[in-house]
């Protein structure tokens, strides 16, 4: 019998607005009324929380305790938001060190909300960090600021991992940690053992990397601490449904883990804008055990056999027939 978890952002099962629908695609969900939403999704144990929390309402930790109670949910990361419109100009970034240290402040705020979940992380999402036009920044200055920033965390809270959650852009045009190798260099340089890469699967489809590839560099590294999965079209970050236009791509990536030993939540990072949240979090739930049961179908020695060869015919015909049968 499988023993995978499956999880979600919790924000997966909130309402979104765009700059055409600035009112909203639904009414607004407070925490709660996600958490019981998150509830009704089979197979889901595992949820991870915004902080500051999201969405008003009694946002109380009993409260929250209560509500993840009863839905048996545990919460697997919180993350700060320091990627909104105060932290315009950057969190870790920010020319202004007042704001650099709200940041610092926020973040040591949610790890004291992991150490009350018995959560896993702290994720970091610094989409504020970066710059949009040529000789904007000071490049030395703007990478430094992005590596201390983190480091200065992970030292003062040894005792919590963080996670660095890297992306091409959006917001702003150019993130500091906009790809694999980039945090990678990032993160040897801080020398701090808690800190790693959440790899979200539709990032690195959308800044040209393979992600089978970019999770076995996180690995070898030993710093891939989670992961996140969705779909796009490769030219944004779409968010879809997991599996729903690269499922190949998505096999191999967690193939990738499996012949590793990686063992950990296999979590949604989607936006159903305008599907329902719970439908769309099962249907991307009952394709990822779509593929845990291929991962055990498939030959892995001839695979690898196959793969010595550089023979994509052959492989591909081994990775299709597990996946979607002969």
């Amino acid at each position: 019998m499988s023993t995978q978890r499956y999880g979600a952002g919790i924000w997966h099962f909130a309402t979104y607005v765009d700059r055409y629908a600035t009112d909203g695609y639904g009414a607004p969900r407070t925490l709660v009324e996600m958490i019981d939403l998150a509830g009704q999704v089979e197979d889901l144990t595992v949820v991870d929380i915004n902080f500051p929390f999201p969405g008003g309402g009694d946002v109380s930790l009993p409260t929250i305790d209560a509500a993840l109670k009863r839905n048996g949910l545990s919460v697997i990361g919180i993350t700060p938001e320091i990627y909104t419109r105060q932290f315009a100009k950057g969190a870790f970034t920010n020319p202004d060190p007042g704001l650099r240290r709200l940041a610092n402040e926020m973040c040591n705020e949610a790890a004291k909300m992991v150490r009350h979940f018995g959560a896993d992380y702290v994720k970091l999402w610094p989409g504020q960090d970066g710059w949009d036009y040529p000789f904007q920044v000071d490049h030395r200055e703007i990478w430094k600021l992005s590596v201390e920033g983190v480091a200065e965390l992970a030292s003062q809270n040894p005792d919590l991992k963080f996670v660095i959650e890297y992306k091409p852009r959006e917001p702003r045009v150019h993130m500091s940690y906009d790809s694999v190798a980039r945090t990678l260099l990032g993160i040897e340089k801080m020398g701090q053992p808690n800190v790693g890469i959440l790899l979200d699967f539709g990032h690195s489809l959308y800044g040209g990397e393979s992600p089978a590839d970019a999770a076995q560099l996180a690995i070898d590294h030993g710093r891939l601490f989670g992961m996140d999965v969705n779909d796009n079209l490769r030219g944004w970050d779409d968010d879809m449904i997991a599996g729903s236009v690269h499922p190949i791509e998505l096999f191999e990536f967690f193939w990738t883990l499996r012949k590793n030993g990686w063992e950990g939540v296999w979590q949604l990072d989607q936006f159903p804008f305008r599907e329902d949240s719970v439908e769309t979090a099962n249907s991307a739930i009952g394709f990822l055990k779509r593929i845990e049961r291929a991962l055990d179908r498939l030959d892995f020695d001839a695979l690898k056999a196959a793969q010595k060869r550089q023979d994509a015919v052959a492989a591909l015909n081994l990775a299709r027939g597990a996946l979607f049968g002969d």
